[in-house]
């Protein structure tokens, strides 16, 4: 980002912008698992009837908090972005990343003469200026190649220097901004000089750039360009391509990349924040589809190359964007991408300047992408100083006090859809839960209970946000009890709990398994293995569904085959370690996978994507039966993975959709599907994607699984 509310575009001069549940559970090692508990404490005041349950379990581990978790953009347009100020609150916070030189800047910054000719340039912004920022934070730079006008030869020389002449140590190193947006695909907005502006040129480029830079320093990460499923252009096949952006650029680069970088804004036609936060239950499945393309392109490679969520904020422009409930939004969104599996999210922006004026929860919301005041003003309305934080810093903030590096998020579910909940199994044993209301209006009275996790009769630790807070405030003695607490409208709670002395995982001689590995994989089996520990008398592989987990394989070795799945069905799963007394270790990290379909099935089915435009498509599907008798009067029938996804309208059958699942009956004078393979029956629709629109991963031909066409 780069422009005045259009994140990733250059800003005019002297004013810068911008997973199912299967196998039975093993009776015998049920009793390892310890029981759902609702937690009782002492409490100093009377606390109302709760209307909103959480269960939070830390048995089902998400993954590990990275050093680089919480990010911010800095832009070499922003006179401020080098105060010393911005070093000390962004430490305050956490922050572990920081991002330059600014969006689609980037593509057109000079980092040795310091120049981006055609648009404005800060005193004070160079690059020796900016590490002099991200070392005071006690953070890590993420620093963004030239592709639109630069050179492999020139990201080498920058490398050089960085890690080289300075000893800097940069690590992670993106190969341009929103390439996607170089025009390509109709609408432009990235500087790109190259002649050739498809998918497969950048590509090309990657690889060149990669080359040169690890030629350098082969330390360093490389990240290639995508564009978040289910948002421009993903889809959409250009002249001449092969595939869409992400597939084309995959399908070549996975060998020589770390990383991959996606930008999301939640966008809609209503920009309202409190809009916004509700259409973060669409970025798990976006983030979900982005690793199953890295999968399908990088095969057993794919754990290897991670996902950056490089920027990130309500809207693009004319949204609520410094008052509270994007500073909710905040908290919410960067839980909700490293739950799902990125190690980075960097907030756009530092500093961006005002937009439009509006008055939002009593408050004036200045139109502002930043997290901190730029002290600009919009007519005679002026921000407050320079680097005063807006509610968003507070949100970011507030995920601090939830966890630091190393430490696990774990599942935490909760029964109201204006309440998000988020957990974090500290390294020492505590057990911190964030809480979200989303309600302008209502407190809401929650009531907590766990799994895996005992809490001591003391008191939590209790930190707030909320109206008339001007700053994260300490509410130990508010009455918050480990079984009940109560969140202020529009407010953030985060509560952390001691563990009862003799449980939880520091009890247990075992220690952290390695992460699962897939092995091997059918339409109804899985071979699982991964790295064993010390102390281990026997492991339990337990699937998550939701916040809940389920035994469904126990072993005294390091692998285990998972039997009896459902075609086509996708699972999640971790793996615990038991000592020789049975108490449990922590959680490895999570594995994700789908089984296949039948490879002798009795029909197959061949589902084709004929053209995509990012929230709509077409598809046609042909179907074959391969036993050794006709069949007449056919029906397919196939699940949708996502809530998003629908068919409109479509030819050659008839359609009819229930939730997720489609049904598609043979049009009346059909006639029957010859067998052995002999005919096909093929029918087409058009189709609806609010969000990712991932293929459906299993077909029914009158019941029976098909193979895929």
């Amino acid at each position: 980002m780069a422009l005045l509310h259009r994140p990733g575009r250059p800003a005019p001069a002297g004013r810068p912008r911008r997973l199912a549940r299967t196998a039975a559970a093993l009776a015998a090692t049920l009793a390892l698992l310890p029981p759902l508990v609702a937690a009782g404490g002492a409490s100093a005041q009377e606390v109302p009837a709760a209307d909103v349950d959480v269960h939070v379990n830390t048995q089902a581990a998400l993954g590990r908090l990275s050093d680089t978790a919480r990010g911010v953009n800095a832009a070499v347009w922003d006179s401020h972005m080098n105060d010393p100020e911005v070093a000390a609150l962004m430490k305050t916070a956490d922050v572990g990343a920081m991002r330059y030189p600014g969006g689609s800047y980037a593509d057109i910054y000079h980092w040795e003469t310091h120049t981006a000719p055609g648009g404005y340039v800060a005193p004070g912004t160079g690059f020796d200026a900016f590490m002099g920022t991200v070392r005071a934070t006690g953070a890590q730079p993420i620093l963004i190649a030239n592709y639109g006008s630069g050179t492999p030869e020139e990201a080498a020389g920058w490398v050089r220097y960085a890690n080289v002449t300075k000893n800097y140590g940069a690590k992670y190193w993106e190969i341009g901004n929103e390439i996607y947006g170089n025009g390509h695909y109709g609408s432009g907005w990235e500087h790109d000089d190259h002649a050739d502006k498809s998918p497969r040129e950048y590509a090309r480029q990657v690889r060149a750039y990669a080359a040169a830079m690890k030629a350098v320093d082969p330390t360093v990460k490389i990240g290639a360009v995508l564009t978040a499923p289910g948002n421009w252009p993903d889809g959409i096949t250009g002249e001449g391509d092969p595939g869409d952006w992400n597939h084309t650029v995959l399908s070549q680069v996975t060998d020589v990349i770390d990383f991959v970088t996606v930008h999301w804004y939640a966008g809609g036609s209503d920009t309202s924040a409190d809009t916004a936060m509700s259409r973060l239950t669409r970025l798990p499945g976006e983030l979900r589809e982005v690793r199953a393309q890295i999968d399908r392109y990088a095969g057993a490679d794919s754990p290897r190359i991670g996902i950056a969520l490089t920027e990130v904020n309500t809207n693009t422009g004319g949204a609520q964007l410094t008052a509270r409930p994007n500073g909710l939004f905040a908290a919410d969104a960067f839980m909700t991408a490293l739950e799902n599996g990125v190690f980075n999210v960097d907030w756009w922006n530092t500093h961006n300047g005002p937009g439009a004026i509006t008055t939002v929860d009593g408050e004036t919301d200045y139109g502002d992408m930043g997290m901190l005041a730029s002290g600009s003003c919009t007519g005679d309305v002026c921000q407050p100083a320079p680097n005063t934080p807006f509610h968003p810093y507070y949100g970011m903030k507030m995920t601090g006090e939830l966890g630091t590096a190393g430490d696990t998020m774990v599942a935490a579910a909760s029964s109201a859809q204006d309440l998000s909940a988020h957990a974090v199994h500290r390294r020492d044993g505590r057990l911190s839960v964030l809480l979200i209301n989303k309600n302008p209006d209502a407190a809401r009275t929650v009531d907590l209970a766990y799994a895996g996790f005992s809490p001591s009769a003391a008191a939590p630790e209790v930190s707030r946000y909320a109206r008339g807070d001007s700053d994260i405030t300490d509410v130990t003695d508010s009455g918050a009890s480990a079984s009940r607490v109560t969140v202020p409208p529009y407010g953030m709670l985060t509560v952390t709990l001691t563990p009862k002395s003799g449980t939880g995982p520091g009890a247990s001689a075992a220690g952290i398994p390695g992460t699962p590995r897939l092995e091997a994989v059918t339409d109804t089996t899985a071979r699982l293995s991964w790295a064993g520990t010390t102390g281990a008398a026997r492991y339990l592989v337990q699937e998550r569904d939701g916040a809940h987990t389920y035994l469904v394989g126990e072993t005294t070795g390091t692998s285990v085959t998972l039997r009896n799945l459902p075609p086509g069905s996708t699972h999640t799963v971790n793996v615990l370690a038991a000592d020789s007394a049975g108490r449990l270790a922590a959680p490895s990290d999570p594995l994700t996978f789908t089984t296949g379909t039948p490879a002798d099935a009795a029909c197959t089915v061949d589902y084709h994507r004929d053209t995509s435009w990012g929230n709509g498509f077409v598809a046609t599907v042909s179907v074959r039966n391969l036993s050794d008798t006709p069949i007449t009067g056919w029906t397919v029938d196939w699940d949708w993975p996502t809530d998003g996804q629908s068919v409109s309208s479509g030819w050659n059958a008839t359609f009819h959709q229930s939730g997720r699942h489609v049904r598609v009956t043979a049009p009346e004078n059909a006639g029957p599907l010859a067998p052995d393979g002999a005919s096909t029956a093929s029918f087409g629709f058009v189709g609806a994607n609010d969000g990712p629109n991932p293929d459906p991963t299993v077909f029914r031909l009158n019941g029976a699984v098909c193979a895929g066409g």
